[in-house]
């Protein structure tokens, strides 16, 4: 196996960091446009044939060094007995939205091997196909409570917010809730085969300092603590995380995913070892004519040369209008320098 991801992970030396990328399947793949011509996204999802299709795309086209679980990070709604749709040109939902306490008191927990049993199923198809370690997900709770209440991200989240200052004990509950059956689904996750685990707690940026401090952190905490005996690499990622660097590696993970906000070797400064750090390229950055994308490469691995527990990403997923061949150029700048 190709398992210079996870070496990395355990900051050991090796030839060269490694290299994938958030969302590095998806639209901006000709190919992963053609399926999904055909399937909606909620079929995607759930038919594993599919999914792992998908989670392997990468590996065929980029030649990444780790595939990533093509899934979403709401599935985990539908082990405490909410549904998620995909509406055309919007994002996610979950339904029905979590408006009263008495809604969040009924949630109740389905086994995740019967309620996502599809995700696992997607796990042990894909292990059979790659050579390289395959990284499963989930949310941070507090995004996902944030989708939960307010439904879609379109709208800001106002009335998580108004939660966080008027019924904080009662979001307090909805995120136990969340955090108990997320620590179920990715153990199951590891048992079918994941190699790293990565949650992203991608909206706790809305929380300023205090906020962050009790209602995102105590529950990363938690399961960064559940999937220690597992000994599998757990990376923590959220907007802004750069500008949070201390505060998430005092909760020791494996490494921490970081945003554009500072230079890389800044971040690694400040995160001490044996956490790794990845990161930490803007996705418009992937936009530039291929020889500034192959110079800014350079620019970074120069400045991160000699340094352990580095792995190449960006600092957010790869967005739609990002040309196929400007993807292939900085996987391949990665790999050559």
């Amino acid at each position: 196996m190709n398992d210079l991801l996870l070496k990395a992970l355990r900051c050991e030396k090796i030839s060269r960091p490694p290299v994938w990328l958030m969302r590095q399947a998806g639209r901006y793949m000709p190919q992963y446009q053609a399926l999904r011509m055909k399937h909606s996204l909620w079929q995607m999802f759930h038919h594993p044939e599919i999914a792992a299709e998908v989670t392997c795309l990468p590996l065929k086209l980029l030649d990444v060094d780790a595939a990533i679980l093509f899934s979403d990070i709401l599935v985990i709604a539908e082990a405490l007995g909410l549904s998620m749709r995909f509406p055309e040109g919007k994002g996610p939902r979950v339904e029905p939205s979590i408006k009263t306490k008495i809604q969040i008191d009924s949630l109740t927990y389905i086994p995740v091997e019967k309620s996502l049993d599809y995700v696992f199923e997607t796990i042990k198809i894909v292990k059979e196909k790659i050579n390289v370690p395959l990284i499963g997900f989930s949310g941070g709770p507090f995004t996902v409570a944030s989708y939960f209440i307010d439904s879609t991200s379109q709208n800001a989240f106002g009335q998580t917010k108004l939660w966080i200052k008027t019924d904080p004990k009662t979001l307090h509950t909805l995120l136990t809730k969340i955090t108990e059956a997320t620590i179920a689904y990715l153990e199951e996750q590891i048992r079918s085969g994941a190699d790293v685990i990565q949650v992203f707690d991608s909206w706790a940026n809305v929380l300023n300092d205090e906020e962050f401090a009790l209602f995102s952190l105590p529950y990363l905490n938690q399961i960064v603590k559940a999937l220690g005996p597992s000994r599998v690499p757990v990376i923590l990622f959220c907007r802004s995380s750069s500008l949070r660097a201390e505060a998430l590696a005092g909760l020791r993970p494996s490494g921490i995913s970081f945003d554009w906000h500072l230079p890389m070797y800044e971040l690694r400064q400040k995160v001490p070892f044996p956490i790794a750090v990845q990161g930490n390229f803007n996705p418009e950055f992937l936009k530039l004519p291929l020889d500034q994308i192959r110079a800014g490469v350079k620019e970074l691995l120069s400045s991160m040369q000699g340094q352990l527990g580095f792995i190449v990403n960006l600092g957010h997923g790869i967005t739609p209008d990002i040309p196929l061949e400007n993807v292939r150029t900085f996987v391949k700048s990665v790999k050559n320098n």
